[in-house]
């Protein structure tokens, strides 16, 4: 009696039939069920990097709107929400849509935050008086401010004739050490800070300012802003850190020196070889051409 041979699995001829494609971010081949198609641009990538690309914006607070990896896709595409839904936890899901949230109120001139840490509830401005100051109830802890100065309602008195003094409440001015929402110096956009050292860059307008004061940096290198004053030895590193970027800041520009003070000799034995070439081109192109 005999018998039909049984089918065999056969791994060759399964990846014959399913082509591997490629990823652009870590340049692998990976079969089609492990690759990611975003909808709006239809650009393909590993559902790896694409998880670890969206959880990395998620986590600094880059974008608000997640884009294409790719920096020269053609259609510009950004992830929907449902797509990161199915790749991320619900952790960063939940910052992810507080970001959008926070980024509307920022850019919407007819809302505000309360000002008070232990409320922080979106007030509603009106609308025909955008341009004056006006007087802010909230709905939630009954705090009454100015929209312009976010400071207590002044009837009769403008921002600038009001001496502004930082409500002890407000997480977004108080100097105090562990405040953990301010706003940026500049762009007034909000910041949190969660840990680390009291050096802040702000994400929106690249400003670097201190944590506690406000002041800029933008050029202290050596932050010398932490050796003296009321924000004195507060830096968050220790003195073996410091001093190590100091000696870093130190011996780039030191490098920067040498490597100029090396290469002068040579620039000044070439030059006249450059000003010669440069004279015969320009000699060149005003002798008549050839008949």
């Amino acid at each position: 009696m005999s018998t039909a041979p049984s089918a065999r699995y056969c791994p060759t001829r399964d990846l014959a039939l399913d082509p591997l494609m490629s990823c652009k971010l870590c340049l692998g081949e990976f079969p089609q069920e492990h690759m990611t198609t975003i909808s709006q641009c239809q650009c393909v990538f590993c559902s790896l990097c694409l998880k670890q690309y969206v959880e990395f914006l998620i986590k600094e607070g880059l974008e608000t709107a997640i884009s294409c990896p790719d920096s020269a896709c053609p259609k510009h595409g950004h992830l929907l929400e449902n797509e990161m839904e199915g790749m991320v936890a619900e952790e960063s899901m939940q910052r992810y849509r507080r970001l959008q949230f926070e980024r509307e109120v920022l850019l919407d001139p007819c809302r505000t935050w309360c000002p008070s840490s232990s409320c922080q509830a979106v007030c509603q401005l009106k609308e025909g008086e955008m341009e004056l100051p006006q007087l802010v109830q909230c709905s939630v802890c009954r705090l009454e401010f100015c929209s312009a100065c976010r400071d207590d309602w002044h009837k009769g008195h403008a921002c600038q004739d009001n001496i502004f003094l930082p409500r002890v409440t407000s997480s977004f001015y108080n100097s105090d050490d562990d405040t953990p929402i301010k706003r940026c110096p500049k762009c007034k956009v909000y910041i949190e800070r969660d840990k680390g050292c009291a050096q802040m860059m702000c994400k929106n307008c690249k400003r670097t300012f201190c944590w506690y004061c406000l002041e800029s940096l933008e050029d202290d290198f050596l932050l010398i802003h932490y050796d003296e004053g009321p924000c004195r030895n507060k830096l968050g590193l220790s003195r073996a850190s410091v001093i190590w970027h100091r000696t870093q800041v130190v011996g780039i520009f030191a490098g920067f020196g040498l490597l100029l003070l090396l290469a002068s000799p040579f620039l000044l034995i070439a030059s006249p070889f450059v000003l010669c070439c440069k004279c015969k081109c320009s000699k060149g192109d005003d002798d008549p051409l050839p008949t």
